[in-house]
Protein backbone atom coordinates (compact mmCIF):
# COMPACT_ATOMS: atom_id res chain seq x y z
CA UNK A 1 0.00 0.00 0.00
CA UNK A 2 0.87 3.70 -0.69
CA UNK A 3 0.01 6.51 1.45
CA UNK A 4 0.48 10.19 -0.07
CA UNK A 5 -0.40 13.87 1.83
CA UNK A 6 -0.55 16.37 -0.20
CA UNK A 7 0.36 20.01 1.32
CA UNK A 8 0.36 24.05 0.01
CA UNK A 9 -2.71 24.67 -1.08
CA UNK A 10 -4.51 27.76 -0.60
CA UNK A 11 -5.90 31.25 -1.51
CA UNK A 12 -3.72 33.47 -3.96
CA UNK A 13 -4.42 36.30 -6.47
CA UNK A 14 -4.07 35.67 -10.29
CA UNK A 15 -0.90 35.58 -11.30
CA UNK A 16 0.68 34.31 -8.15
CA UNK A 17 2.79 31.41 -7.39
CA UNK A 18 1.98 27.98 -4.96
CA UNK A 19 3.72 24.79 -4.02
CA UNK A 20 2.26 22.14 -3.33
CA UNK A 21 4.05 19.13 -2.14
CA UNK A 22 3.39 15.37 -1.23
CA UNK A 23 5.03 12.72 1.26
CA UNK A 24 4.63 9.63 0.14
CA UNK A 25 4.52 6.66 2.64
CA UNK A 26 4.23 2.59 2.45
CA UNK A 27 5.28 -0.55 1.44
CA UNK A 28 5.18 -0.39 -2.33
CA UNK A 29 9.48 -0.05 -3.68
CA UNK A 30 8.69 0.20 -7.09
CA UNK A 31 6.94 2.99 -8.24
CA UNK A 32 6.72 3.65 -11.58
CA UNK A 33 5.36 7.31 -11.78
CA UNK A 34 3.93 10.10 -10.06
CA UNK A 35 1.97 13.13 -10.85
CA UNK A 36 -0.97 15.77 -9.99
CA UNK A 37 -4.53 15.36 -11.19
CA UNK A 38 -6.94 17.83 -10.27
CA UNK A 39 -10.67 18.51 -10.54
CA UNK A 40 -12.35 22.00 -10.14
CA UNK A 41 -15.76 22.79 -9.99
CA UNK A 42 -17.97 21.46 -12.62
CA UNK A 43 -15.36 20.53 -14.30
CA UNK A 44 -13.76 16.75 -15.47
CA UNK A 45 -10.58 15.37 -13.67
CA UNK A 46 -7.54 16.22 -15.47
CA UNK A 47 -4.10 14.77 -15.37
CA UNK A 48 -1.64 17.92 -15.31
CA UNK A 49 1.87 17.09 -14.28
CA UNK A 50 3.72 13.78 -13.87
CA UNK A 51 7.22 12.06 -13.62
CA UNK A 52 8.34 9.05 -14.36
CA UNK A 53 11.27 6.77 -12.51
CA UNK A 54 13.80 7.86 -15.13
CA UNK A 55 12.79 12.12 -14.67
CA UNK A 56 11.04 12.30 -17.45
CA UNK A 57 7.88 14.66 -17.16
CA UNK A 58 4.81 15.08 -19.09
CA UNK A 59 2.50 18.37 -18.49
CA UNK A 60 -1.10 19.10 -19.70
CA UNK A 61 -0.87 21.84 -21.99
CA UNK A 62 -3.31 24.01 -19.75
CA UNK A 63 -0.34 24.11 -17.54
CA UNK A 64 2.58 23.46 -19.82
CA UNK A 65 4.97 26.35 -19.45
CA UNK A 66 3.77 27.45 -16.06
CA UNK A 67 3.98 24.55 -13.36
CA UNK A 68 6.64 22.79 -13.04
CA UNK A 69 6.74 18.91 -11.24
CA UNK A 70 9.70 17.76 -8.83
CA UNK A 71 10.73 14.64 -6.74
CA UNK A 72 12.94 14.41 -3.86
CA UNK A 73 13.48 10.49 -4.28
CA UNK A 74 15.02 10.42 -1.21
CA UNK A 75 12.84 12.17 0.78
CA UNK A 76 10.19 10.28 -0.99
CA UNK A 77 8.58 13.59 -2.11
CA UNK A 78 7.11 15.14 -5.14
CA UNK A 79 6.72 18.93 -5.44
CA UNK A 80 4.81 21.16 -8.24
CA UNK A 81 5.54 24.34 -8.21
CA UNK A 82 2.63 26.59 -9.90
CA UNK A 83 3.53 30.08 -11.15
CA UNK A 84 1.07 32.63 -12.81
CA UNK A 85 -1.54 30.80 -11.18
CA UNK A 86 -5.33 31.50 -13.05
CA UNK A 87 -8.66 31.89 -11.38
CA UNK A 88 -8.83 28.67 -13.88
CA UNK A 89 -6.44 26.95 -12.23
CA UNK A 90 -8.83 26.48 -8.88
CA UNK A 91 -9.29 23.26 -8.31
CA UNK A 92 -8.86 20.23 -5.38
CA UNK A 93 -5.06 18.86 -6.24
CA UNK A 94 -4.34 15.58 -5.85
CA UNK A 95 -0.70 13.62 -5.69
CA UNK A 96 -0.99 10.45 -7.69
CA UNK A 97 1.25 7.60 -7.95
CA UNK A 98 1.02 4.29 -9.90
CA UNK A 99 2.80 0.74 -9.45
CA UNK A 100 2.17 -0.22 -13.03
CA UNK A 101 4.62 0.02 -15.75
CA UNK A 102 3.57 3.70 -17.02
CA UNK A 103 5.52 6.31 -18.71
CA UNK A 104 5.16 9.96 -17.82
CA UNK A 105 2.79 10.29 -20.84
CA UNK A 106 0.71 7.61 -20.13
CA UNK A 107 0.30 8.15 -16.13
CA UNK A 108 -0.21 11.86 -16.99
CA UNK A 109 -3.54 10.32 -19.23
CA UNK A 110 -4.39 7.60 -16.53
CA UNK A 111 -4.62 10.02 -13.79
CA UNK A 112 -7.11 11.80 -15.97
CA UNK A 113 -9.44 9.22 -15.79
CA UNK A 114 -12.16 7.80 -13.49
CA UNK A 115 -10.42 4.52 -13.70
CA UNK A 116 -7.61 5.67 -11.77
CA UNK A 117 -8.04 3.84 -9.07
CA UNK A 118 -7.53 0.43 -10.79
CA UNK A 119 -3.93 1.70 -11.38
CA UNK A 120 -2.66 3.61 -8.52
CA UNK A 121 -3.38 5.56 -5.16
CA UNK A 122 -3.99 9.42 -4.68
CA UNK A 123 -4.09 11.33 -1.37
CA UNK A 124 -6.38 13.29 0.36
CA UNK A 125 -6.16 16.60 -2.11
CA UNK A 126 -5.37 19.83 -0.79
CA UNK A 127 -7.61 23.21 -2.02
CA UNK A 128 -6.10 25.85 -4.36
CA UNK A 129 -7.67 29.17 -5.13
CA UNK A 130 -7.48 31.56 -7.51
CA UNK A 131 -8.87 34.92 -7.19
CA UNK A 132 -9.45 37.53 -9.87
Amino acid sequence: QLELVESGGGSVQSGGSLRLACESSGTIDKIYSMGWFRQGPGKEREGIAAVDRNGITSYAKSVEGRFTISQDKVKKSLYLQMNTLKPGDTAMYYCAATAWSMNADEALVAMGRDNWNQFGFWGQGTQVTVAP
